[in-house]
């Protein structure tokens, strides 16, 4: 038995080690595994082969499921090629770029309402569901019991009876606890539920580390949001030590929506294995109501870039006199790091504004991990003493971004995330002047004297960076 043992023992290990030495995508993130693997004997393999495997290489990508969704793409293109040309040429590098990455062109011509405490948020919500004539289409990492849902409930109750449609997913491990009885209520009253990469026999291996994080609400196709905020009470009262939650949310109106609407539509197709939403209806020719450029970004484990890593690393290059940042999950990686670090000793002015404390021991430390090194080289970081959910990156007050996408490797490489970037000075300056507020209330982190922290803490950030890549 023992023999046996220690044979399954070094089988797994070395094919663990060599799946590392030839897939690993990133030297430090393979250098943490090589030593999770080596320190926690059947451990540490399950924990990389769970978590670890690049699956961009393996059978992730040969999934029926994500066949489909590549053949998605061919069955909708673009058919204002003319216009959108347009628009991308007067945007310049970045709006291309993230064209080529991301697949979606710059429309002109929304309209862009900045949002930003749960409850004002929630109620321009409502107010669309409520005026709703043909379909509400929601997506959600977290569809949490309480208030909110309830309220999502009595809505969707009401305009299903009115004859309106009501699609929504949600994330299977972020939504663990809408199952049994609240889905069963939902389903009753004609709500077309999915999960999105569901946690089964068969596929547990090959999903467990693939969230959908995306935030999306479209309504006849017409009117969006986009932004960080789910469906949970925390944004609307205080339920835990860390108060209520803080984010910033966007609602979006014009030809934007339907490139908003295509990535629902896309995942829609791949949860519900259903052709329903492949058809002209759900996606009208939308007129011009604003002034504001919008391109939409998508980017999750299908693509063939890490999408939102390129975009924030193209926005920082881009920024000629200033750079802000919020965001709850810190955690970058060097080429994010090494970005901000050439801007900010080109003379770029560049502010962080970050939670003091967050939901996350392994999150919170790895931030602060990376602080001493921003500070050194002139970078601004700002705690605040409440928490702020907020994924936001503002360059030279003039180009803003707004979704879901953190500052961290599971964003960048794991999960599938919306971002919202809009080429407008007005909307990139109202979000800026709420940032310089917020930043005001919080404290400032002073060089010499975060050198000098107590060296518990610096021993925590070291435990915490160790597993960093990991995240």
């Amino acid at each position: 038995m023992l023999t046996i043992l220690i044979f399954f023992y070094l089988t797994i290990t070395v094919w663990a080690l060599a799946s590392i030495i030839f897939h690993g995508s990133r030297p430090s993130r393979s250098v943490s595994w090589v030593l999770a693997v080596l320190l926690f004997p059947f451990l540490g393999p399950l924990l990389y082969y769970l978590f670890g495997v690049n699956r961009r290489k393996f059978k992730f990508y040969k999934l029926k499921g994500n066949l489909k969704r590549r053949l998605y793409d061919e069955m909708y293109k673009e058919s204002r090629i003319h216009e959108y040309r347009n628009a991308l040429e007067t945007q310049g590098r970045l709006a291309k770029m993230l064209k080529n990455s991301s697949g979606f062109f710059p429309d002109v011509g929304n309209k862009v309402e900045v949002l930003h405490a749960g409850i004002e948020t929630f109620e321009r919500i409502f107010e669309a569901l409520e005026d709703a004539k043909e379909f509400i289409h929601v997506q959600y990492y977290i569809f949490e019991e309480g208030k909110l849902q309830d309220r999502f409930h009595q809505i969707f109750k009401k305009k299903i009876q009115e004859g309106v449609e009501v699609r929504m997913m949600y994330d299977s491990l972020g939504s663990r606890s809408f199952k049994g009885k609240l889905k069963k209520r939902f389903r009753k009253i004609g709500v077309s539920t999915y999960p999105m990469m569901p946690l089964r026999i068969g596929n547990f291996m090959y999903t467990l580390n693939y969230r959908n994080h995306r935030k999306i609400i479209v309504v006849d196709g017409k009117v969006g949001f986009v932004g960080g905020m789910n469906v949970s009470d925390k944004y609307i009262k205080s339920i835990s030590e860390l108060g209520v939650w803080e984010d910033i949310h966007l609602r979006l109106e014009g030809p934007a929506v339907s490139s908003l609407h295509k990535i629902f539509i896309k995942d829609y197709h791949f949860a519900s294995r259903k052709k329903v939403l492949l058809t002209p209806k759900y996606l009208p020719k939308l007129k011009e109501v604003g002034n504001s450029v919008v391109q939409i970004i998508a980017s999750g484990p299908d693509s063939n870039q890490p999408d939102i890593l390129h975009q924030y690393v193209a926005m920082i290059n881009l920024a000629e006199k200033s750079i802000s940042i919020a965001n709850p999950y810190f955690i970058p990686g060097p080429v994010v790091l090494n970005a901000l670090k050439i801007a900010a000793l080109g003379g770029t002015d560049i502010r962080l504004l970050f939670p003091r404390n967050s939901d996350s021991f392994l999150a919170k430390y790895s931030m602060y991990a990376n602080f001493e090194d921003l500070l050194a080289v002139g970078i601004k970081i700002y705690m605040r003493t409440d928490f702020s959910h907020s994924k936001m990156i503002v360059v030279d007050r003039k180009i803003a971004s707004v979704g879901s996408g953190n500052f961290d490797y599971r964003s960048f490489e794991h999960n599938f995330e919306s971002n919202a970037i809009i080429y407008d000075a007005g909307v990139a300056h109202q979000i800026s002047e709420e940032f310089d507020k917020e930043c005001e209330e919080a404290y400032p982190l002073v060089y010499e004297e975060f050198k000098n922290r107590a060296r518990v803490q610096k021993f925590k950030e070291g435990l915490a960076k160790f597993f960093s890549p990991l995240l």
